[in-house]
């Protein structure tokens, strides 16, 4: 029988969750590394209008991305609360009732991108002169997305297991695959902004197929005296509730910079580049702090199911140390070494206002990296332990300070309030999670009996 589960519940809580996160850490770096790849290799090769459009592009594909991984996490905080309990029967029908329902979910999304790309670009206000590109880009991409979709989610149900060097190995390879075929298709084929959006979909493809084929390996491994469903509603409905705060939390920075995509476009395409470099930097800088989150929502959700509510606040306790580790790096990064850094992503013939718009961003934010690293933490508590209603709520105040401050002042005094709200936002998500993880509410809110 499989022991998989003595992975969180068992050890020293700090030691059990750094080594648990380090690897979702450097995930997600890769897949980081894997979507800018385009915007690096379109930027230097092709031109500030290329980067524009890939950038334009981004901020909407990367609501589905956050979506497939918000999903994956919610619902796979059954599966780790099944494993820590040793009920490894539900635990596959937990895995196989979600794949089975984002494989769905995943198609229906990308036939509604495919729609309704062009809509949305116009109505984002996309400069003219990176229209036609952007929507290239974006009908590339969605014909990949059950692809991107699948991946993510898989990479969640190793991560509920206690498996999270397997996607970390697997986003290795299919980022270097990636870089391998953007560079290919743009400086061998000349395929420009469409040749990095086929390397995308190529790369994701693979990697979707070989980790379906791994996870199942994987769960042939956990010994069962009957064989379980494929499909059970009743798990479907828990996880539902867990998934849609999920996907929510981890949708707010990505729709958060969809919503004020128009207040960007406003300044024209030199400082929508500008902000694009900026926006994947940041997009770089903040894994760590989501990765521990991540993994405080597995860290929870395991010795909640093994019924051990102490070994949670103590690793939660830990994590905040591990966030300001992370913080204080990052600060000298961003004030130290922004101008080598956006240079990656802009060529010589960049527009000063190109630079001027990135290095104002990424000095600003590099400030505040602790603040979306507490809220991450105290959200993975709560979204570990199935406590979803004030944890959303938090989520959907840090969206609405983000927007309504983009939206309404930046018109007015400039481009630098787009990200001005941002660690405002934060703060306020922060403040409302943490005191609702004060009640100790959280405790009583197990899923699994």
């Amino acid at each position: 029988m499989a022991d998989n589960k003595q992975k969180l519940i068992d050890g020293a809580p700090g030691r059990s969750l750094f080594f648990f996160a380090l690897p979702m850490i450097l995930g997600n770096l890769f897949q980081q590394f894997y979507n800018m790849a385009d915007s690096v290799i379109v930027g230097r090769f092709v031109g500030e209008e290329a980067l524009a459009a890939v950038g334009a592009s981004y901020s909407f594909t990367n609501v589905f991305i956050m979506i497939a991984i918000g999903g994956g996490i919610g619902a796979s905080v059954l599966t780790s609360q099944f494993l820590g309990a040793g009920k490894y029967q539900e635990m596959k029908t937990s895995v196989y009732t979600f794949l089975i329902t984002f494989a769905l979910l995943s198609t229906l999304l990308a036939l509604f991108g495919l729609k309704a790309n062009p809509w949305v670009l116009s109505a984002l206000n996309t400069p003219e002169n990176i229209y036609e590109d952007a929507v290239l880009y974006l009908q590339i991409y969605f014909i990949g997305l059950p692809f991107m979709f699948m991946y993510n989610v898989l990479a969640a149900n190793f991560n509920a297991m206690g498996k999270s060097g397997i996607p970390l190995g697997l986003l290795i390879f299919s980022s270097l695959l990636n870089i391998f075929l953007d560079l290919l298709m743009v400086i061998r084929f000349n395929l420009g902004v469409a040749g990095v959006a086929i390397a995308t979909v190529i790369a994701q493809g693979i990697s979707a197929v070989i980790s379906f084929g791994i996870l199942m390996l994987l769960l042939h491994t956990y010994v069962v005296k009957k064989k379980p469903g494929l499909f059970r509603f009743s798990i479907l409905m828990q996880g539902t509730r867990i998934a849609i705060p999920s996907i929510i939390q981890q949708s707010i920075v990505s729709i958060g910079m969809l919503l004020t995509q128009s207040s960007v476009n406003q300044f024209g395409s030199s400082a929508l580049a500008g902000y694009s470099a900026g926006m994947r930097l940041e997009s770089i800088a903040i894994v760590p702090m989501i990765g521990t989150g991540n993994a405080m929502s597995t860290f929870t959700a395991q010795n909640l199911g093994a019924g051990k509510t102490e070994r949670v606040k103590h690793g939660y306790r830990i994590s905040y140390g591990i966030i300001a580790g992370f913080s204080i790096a990052l600060f000298v990064i961003c004030q130290g070494f922004y101008h080598p850094i956006l240079s990656a992503f802009l060529d010589s013939n960049a527009s000063h206002v190109a630079y001027e718009t990135g290095a104002s961003y990424l000095r600003f934010i590099g400030c505040f990296f602790c603040l979306i690293g507490f809220k991450a933490t105290t959200d993975g508590v709560l979204r570990g332990s199935g406590d979803v209603g004030i944890y959303m709520a938090a989520n959907l105040v840090n969206l609405g300070i983000r927007v309504f401050v983009a939206r309404f002042f930046s018109p007015v005094y400039g481009i630098r309030f787009v990200w001005y709200a941002v660690p405002i936002g934060w703060a306020a998500n922060y403040l409302i999670s943490f005191c609702w993880y004060r009640t100790g509410r959280w405790k009583t809110k197990r899923l699994v009996q």
